[in-house]
């Protein structure tokens, strides 16, 4: 059981620092905003059901986008395939927003790792290498 303790300590941790950076930087943009934007990123432009889907929200992803779109972080079109269908994808000012909070995120958590030598940091560099590895093919196989 120690191996999936110790990935359970990993996600627990993470979610955490994520607490935290929100709390210190006082954002008051929902976490699931930027979350989506990186899925758009990532992925490239989804239909709603599938862009929720992926954030894994059940409920509020159409206000999510509505509230994204009146922002100017996401563009709304019609599928091609199915006019039913709603396509969101991330605009450009979507994309900068995204990239500054990045940015505010990684100095907001900096000092909290300032002491940290090179064999620590190598140590974290190869655990989010494995995790995004190990992540993506999950994502891939859904």
């Amino acid at each position: 059981m120690q191996h999936a303790d110790d990935i359970l300590r990993l996600l627990v941790g993470a979610h955490a620092l994520t607490r935290v950076a929100s709390l210190e930087t006082r954002n008051e943009a929902p976490a699931a905003q930027w979350r989506t934007l990186v899925l758009l990123r990532d992925h490239g432009p989804q239909r709603i059901g599938d862009l929720a889907a992926l954030s894994r929200v059940t409920l509020g992803m159409t206000r999510l986008v509505a509230q994204m779109a009146d922002a100017g972080l996401v563009d709304r079109g019609a599928d091609a395939t199915d006019s039913r269908a709603t396509v969101v994808s991330a605009t450009d000012a979507g994309l900068s927003a995204l990239e500054d909070w990045l940015r505010v995120l990684s100095e907001a958590l900096a000092p909290r790792f300032s002491d940290l030598d090179e064999n620590e940091w190598e140590t974290i560099r190869r655990a989010a290498d494995i995790v995004g590895a190990r992540t993506r093919t999950a994502e891939v196989a859904r």
